[in-house]
């Protein structure tokens, strides 16, 4: 373990943490609001204060073990340091911001996930990362959009039949109302699964400074500080990537919406209890996709889709470079 930190050194990392949390729900708010927002059951403004408050209070729902896989199954905590965990922000920070500004909804938790990586390794080499967590992570890449892809499937099967002798406007005006509640399910899943990520990071930034003793476990004042940070962000909004998850890639109609939020939520709480830091963007594209090929192949943009998948591919490499050339420069100031 490395000297001791100042303390202004110390607050200063925990500030650049909860600043990847805020740009995590900003970058992320498309997640929580695209479909209630582009089926117009909410307007964007009131839209982002129903998924911020869900976002906070996810605490109360959920345990904290994506915290614990982040602060300790990612990378080895007896290399953590100051260098190791700001090369890992400035990384995913640096990743979230590009992708926003150009749209694309690209995977804040692997960001996160490839900056930790790219740090340990920077400092450590191979042996740095912890392979069995690590390993899991990497298959939640494909799992997860595609459990919300089957799992949206599935529920506009069973909705399109439960509704065949409904009348359009009937169904429509139903949906609406369960939007309500589909798009709460939702936000409380991202809350719940996200925000962990810098519980973790925090964590085990204590944890590596003696703060914590010899147990690793994570402080009830950085649950509520990671949870208002993330909430806040989601206030902000993200509209480029709204555009993207809720118009461009099929389009939506209530029972549709309610259905991917649905089925993303879905594997949201699975994730989360399993304790599986997944990304809330590939589970919600994926069910997106899902609820438009229930419709129709052609109802979905594949060219749009594929994008976003070349982003996802290179989301944990790019973000891992960027971290690596961090700890370089930050080691070379320091000296």
């Amino acid at each position: 373990m490395d000297a001791a930190l100042g303390l202004p050194v110390l607050v200063g990392l925990i500030a650049v943490a909860l600043l990847f949390d805020f740009l995590n729900g900003l970058h992320d708010a498309a997640n929580s609001i695209a479909t209630i927002v582009s089926t117009r059951v909410l307007r964007p403004q009131f839209a982002v204060f129903w998924a911020a408050f869900f976002n906070f209070v996810a605490f109360m729902v959920f345990g904290l073990h994506v915290a614990q896989t982040i602060g300790t199954g990612i990378i080895d905590p007896a290399i953590v340091d100051a260098q190791v965990i700001f090369a890992a922000l400035v990384g995913a920070i640096v990743w979230n911001v590009v992708t926003w500004a150009l749209g694309i909804p690209s995977s804040s938790s692997h960001a996160l996930i490839g900056g930790l990586v790219g740090g340990g390794m920077a400092k450590a080499g191979i042996s740095a990362a912890v392979w069995s967590g690590l390993s899991k992570t990497v298959l939640a890449i494909v799992l997860s959009p595609l459990v919300g892809f089957l799992l949206a499937m599935i529920l506009v099967a069973i909705v399109s039949w439960a509704s065949v002798r409904s009348t359009p406007f009937a169904v429509d005006r139903a949906f609406r109302i369960l939007q309500f509640a589909s798009a709460s399910l939702y936000s409380l899943g991202h809350g719940g699964n996200d925000a962990q990520k810098t519980m973790g990071i925090i964590a085990v930034l204590l944890y590596s400074q003696g703060h914590l003793g010899s147990e690793f476990f994570v402080p009830f004042w950085v649950v509520l500080s990671c949870q208002a940070a993330m909430a806040m962000g989601t206030l902000m909004g993200g509209w480029r990537i709204v555009r993207t998850m809720g118009l461009r890639i099929t389009k939506l109609t209530p029972m549709q919406g309610f259905c991917a939020e649905t089925g993303g939520a879905a594997t949201l709480f699975m994730a989360t209890y399993l304790g599986v830091p997944v990304s809330t963007t590939h589970t919600i594209t994926g069910a997106i996709v899902g609820v438009g090929a229930a419709r129709r192949v052609s109802a979905v943009r594949w060219n749009v889709a594929s994008s976003i998948v070349y982003a996802w591919v290179i989301t944990i490499p790019a973000s891992a470079i960027v971290a690596a050339l961090t700890w370089w420069a930050v080691r070379i100031f320091v000296k």
